[in-house]
This record gives C-alpha cells, sequence and structure tokens, in this order.
C-alpha cells in the first residue's frame, strides 16, 4: 500500500489543487532526511523555491511532478505515505516529514508513520522510474502478459508484483484479479495459456478501475490528497479475508505465505 489505484487518486487530485501552483518553501523535518533521496536535503530546500508545477503524472506507484525548469520531482509513498494538501493554516498532520509550501498560501504536506517513501529532484525521471515495467493499467495487453510469463517458474503472483514486469499491482490488487479469473496464486507464470492471460489482463483492468472508482483502499494508513479514506476495503473479495466464507462458493478464504508475502485465495474456486 498504496498500490496504482490509491497513486492515481492522489495524482488526480493534484491535478486540480497544485498544478499551476509555484513552489514557495520547503521544510524537511528533523529526523525525515533520508526520505530526500536526491539531491541533499539542503539543496532540495534551496531547488524547489520558485519553480512552477506543470503537470502530475504517475509510473506505476511513482507520482512524478514535472517543473517549469525542467526538471521532476518524483515521489514514491511505499508503505505509510501520503501526501496531503492543506490550507497554511490548517492543524498540523500526524506523522509530518515534509512539507511543501505552494504560491496560494496551501501546502503539500508529506507524512509517514514508517518514514520509508522517498523523493527525488531530478533532470531525467528515466534515471529513477525506467527500471519499471510496463503501466498495469496503461501498458497492459495480453501479449505484454505472455512476455513477462514466457519461461518464468516463478508462480503467477509473484511475477504479477514484480514491478520491473509490471507497474503498479501490489497485494491487494494482484490477489483480487487472480480471484477474478480463477487462478490459483501459486500457479507457475508459464503455465498460463493464451486464454488464461487474455482474462486475466481484462480483470487487471477492471479491478484496477473499480478501485479507483472507489478512490482506493483504505486498510489502515492510506488517504487521498485530502485526507479522505478511500472505500475500496468493503468491496475486495479474498485480499484480508480470511477464513470468510467465498462470495462465490462459501469455502473459507485461505491465507498462505507465497515468496515472502501473504496471500489470500480462495481454495475451491482458484485451482
Amino acid at each position: 500500500m498504496p498500490e496504482l489505484p490509491e497513486v492515481e487518486t492522489i495524482r488526480r487530485d493534484l491535478l486540480s489543487r497544485a498544478v499551476g501552483r509555484t513552489f514557495s518553501h520547503i521544510r524537511v523535518l528533523p529526523g525525515a532526511e533520508r526520505i530526500v533521496q536526491w539531491p541533499s536535503p539542503a539543496e532540495f530546500c534551496r531547488g524547489l523555491p520558485g519553480r512552477r508545477i506543470e503537470d502530475v503524472s504517475r509510473r506505476g506507484k511513482y507520482l512524478l511532478l514535472q517543473l517549469s525548469d525542467g526538471r521532476c520531482l518524483i515521489i514514491h509513498l511505499r508503505m505509510t505515505g501520503a501526501i496531503l494538501h492543506r490550507d497554511k493554516g490548517a492543524p498540523e498532520d500526524s506523522y509530518l516529514r515534509i512539507c511543501l509550501s505552494l504560491d496560494d498560501s496551501s501546502e503539500l504536506r508529506y507524512t509517514d508513520l514508517r518514514k520509508m517513501g522517498s523523493m527525488w529532484l531530478v533532470e531525467e525521471p528515466e534515471s529513477i522510474v525506467g527500471k519499471l515495467g510496463p503501466d498495469a493499467l496503461e501498458g497492459l495487453t495480453w501479449q505484454t502478459l505472455r512476455s513477462l510469463t514466457d519461461g518464468r517458474s516463478a508462480p503467477i503472483k509473484a511475477v504479477l508484483m514484480d514491478q520491473q514486469a509490471l507497474a503498479g499491482l501490489g497485494n491487494i490488487y494482484s490477489e483480487e484479479a487472480l480471484f477474478r479469473v480463477g487462478i490459483d496464486p501459486r500457479r507457475p507464470a508459464k503455465s498460463l495459456a493464451g486464454d488464461d492471460l487474455k482474462r486475466l489482463g481484462k480483470a487487471i483492468r477492471e479491478v484496477l478501475l473499480e478501485a479507483m472508482g472507489h478512490r482506493g483502499s483504505s486498510f489502515r494508513d492510506y488517504l487521498d490528497a485530502e485526507g479522505r479514506e478511500g472505500q475500496h476495503q468493503w468491496h475486495v473479495k479474498v485480499y484480508r479475508r480470511t477464513g470468510e466464507p467465498c462470495y462465490n462458493c462459501g469455502t473459507p478464504i485461505e491465507r498462505i505465505k507465497l515468496s515472502g508475502r501473504s496471500t489470500h485465495f480462495c481454495p475451491r474456486c482458484q485451482r
């Protein structure tokens, strides 16, 4: 968390709230210096004021703010990060790590309980996001899935979560997509036939679009740019439903460890 639907929701929020605004002051709070990966925190604070936000885009789980000087501010929220758009006089948010003040007296506040997120201010975005695979929403076709799964004996869920293979999916939406098409998450990726891949590609897109329609999933920490929780957690079919009956067949949902991650599935529907 957050995954593609959550990051895309924040991106869309920022399009109307931040594009056209100019950074006026940057504050990195003590203890949060490691969040700024490049350049140094001092250079970061000097380099952003006076730069206008021209656009906000997304690559997988990364936010990219294109700036008027040609550089790009890249943000990865990791597990517990959030970007909140606040009025300057609003009460300080819990776990505030970096405050990006704008010229309309509003602020972009980066909060992060675990301080695991990252920011980069770079000339070339590809230096950070160039390693990512095709976007799970924008760049996915069944042919793409075929190229990702060919010859790979790893479990299909692990392949879907490999950001260098496919960017944007994590635990939640890989599990939900696999359930939708009845594919066991442990199944070797190379064993999926063309029809399997076509159905899986369609399911991935459907699951992501549905989650975006609910403004993401808030199982724990995720908030959109206005500080609101998403609602898709009330609509998942298998994720975090250990022991609860499958909505299709009534069989209890199982939880296992797969490639070091908790994995939920229906043992009857996903053979």
